[in-house]
């Protein structure tokens, strides 16, 4: 049987119904190319977001790092499977172009390395708050300042004691007292700063020398006719500095064990 040729109608209806498929394959290949760089770029944009802010709250413990560095591990994951869909899902005629390919590939490169130095300072960070033993060292056989209501009298005949205020006070009474609680020596201040402040004993109460030991510390304040809180401060030898599981402990004589965090200052 013989073919007879396509008429020139039918010719002109098998290019249009092929130009219409073309053209329809590109536009599906194109949106799916729009779609999932659009998807792509907002992840991206997101996971810097992400790091940035990361990056401002470096302060914060290590724990809350090793779990940023996890999430992050996650989002790295998400970032290669979009840019495999994005590979995939391209326009044949209109590839990704290999500029854009290294770009995105810089931008989670720059998202892993914030989070690398959000854990580089927060470990930095927890070593400056908790200290070392080695940074105690410069204390052993010196006095240091702790949270205390005692004064101990050497026996040169010279105590030393401080004392803290959170704001400034009109007048600082600070009592010496014998082990029965009573009074036998004051000493006031007038128009005293916040912060720290010391002061010496030496050991005359009454007109008389009192002999070497313990005595009881107590320091009032007020401002305006107000009472001003105020913490006692015991000085007290450093013996020794020991590592412990919660950090840093400092062995101060008949005060026992303390952290280093709790010293107020060095005499």
């Amino acid at each position: 049987m013989a073919i007879s040729p396509f008429n020139s109608n039918q010719t002109a209806a098998v290019s249009n119904a092929a130009s219409a498929a073309a053209s329809a394959a590109s536009t599906t290949a194109g949106s799916a190319a729009a779609s999932g760089g659009n998807a792509f770029n907002s992840m991206v944009n997101s996971m810097i977001g992400q790091g940035i802010s990361s990056a401002a709250a470096a302060s914060s413990s290590s724990s809350g790092s090793s779990a940023s560095a996890t999430a992050d591990d996650g989002g790295a994951d998400r970032f290669l499977k979009l840019l495999v869909a994005q590979m995939n899902n391209q326009d044949p005629l209109n590839p990704m172009d290999n500029a854009q390919v290294t770009s995105q590939l810089a931008q989670i490169n720059t998202v892993k390395g914030i989070d690398q130095l959000n854990g580089t300072m927060a470990k930095l960070l927890d070593r400056f708050q908790t200290g070392g033993p080695a940074d105690a060292v410069p204390m052993v056989g010196r006095q240091v300042l702790v949270a205390g209501n005692t004064l101990d009298l050497p026996v040169d005949g010279v105590a030393k004691a401080g004392f803290d205020l959170p704001r400034s006070a009109s007048a600082v009474t600070i009592d010496v007292l014998d082990s029965s609680g009573k009074v036998i020596e004051s000493q006031v201040r007038k128009n005293v700063q916040a912060g720290i402040q010391t002061f010496s004993w030496d050991g005359v109460a009454g007109g008389k020398a009192m002999p070497a030991g313990t005595y009881g510390l107590r320091v009032t304040a007020v401002s305006g006719g107000n009472p001003v809180e105020a913490t006692p401060l015991t000085a007290a030898t450093v013996q020794a500095a020991l590592k412990t599981s919660s950090g840093t402990s400092l062995q101060l004589g008949g005060l026992g064990s303390r952290p280093l965090s709790d010293v107020r200052g060095v005499l």
